[in-house]
């Protein structure tokens, strides 16, 4: 693919979406359409709106992967609810400990209330079961996890994911809002690892 290509495809992958695209030193090719995204995106929102009718829930967006989805998923939202955004950390150095080590950034009393915890992809499950866990001590009448993709293949946990808008093999993607290496956030369609 010549350069210029590349490059419009990089930035403007509804425009080329049947091209890959490089991303760093990797090539990732077309794995999910921004339409098809989207479709979904309106789906899982239309299904919360109606489940959570009445109970102004607070959205807890975890940063930095799931910032895009929960933009578009709040759009859809059509109950009375507020955002907040939260980072975890399950990381000693470069390697994940698997457990969760704290959460950053909660000001909110969530006691009493509904929340939904958004996140961009469950892998194993095991910093989501930490964050659930931690949330739960702190006496939400109500606690649901919002995801935009799921690995059933590598999940190592039981956890109940009543929204979860696609489930994926295990396979490494990047686009809308998942990252490689920090680039690739701003794709809006969602690509693999070739």
């Amino acid at each position: 693919m010549p350069e210029e290509q590349r490059f419009f495809c990089k930035f403007a992958p509804n425009f080329c979406f049947m091209n890959s695209v490089i991303v760093k030193d990797k090539t990732f090719r077309p794995f999910l359409a921004a339409e098809e995204i989207q479709k979904r995106v309106a789906e899982i929102g239309a299904r919360i709106s109606q489940d959570l009718e009445g109970k102004n829930p607070l959205f807890l967006a975890i940063l930095n992967g799931s910032y895009v989805f929960a933009a578009d998923l709040l759009r859809h939202i059509t109950t009375p609810c507020e955002i907040s955004f939260i980072r975890v950390s399950s990381y000693s150095g470069m390697e994940s400990t698997g457990k969760l080590t704290e959460v950053i950034g909660l000001k909110e009393n969530i006691e009493g209330r509904t929340v939904v915890i958004v996140e961009d992809i469950i892998d194993s499950g095991f910093t989501m079961e930490g964050l659930v866990n931690s949330l739960k001590a702190k006496n939400p009448a109500d606690l649901r996890i919002c995801t935009l993709l799921t690995k059933p293949g590598n999940m190592k946990v039981d956890l109940d994911i009543p929204y979860c808008a696609f489930e994926i093999p295990n396979d490494f993607i990047v686009g809308y809002g998942l990252d490689y290496d920090g680039y690739g956030r701003n794709l809006p369609a969602i690509y693999v690892v070739e």
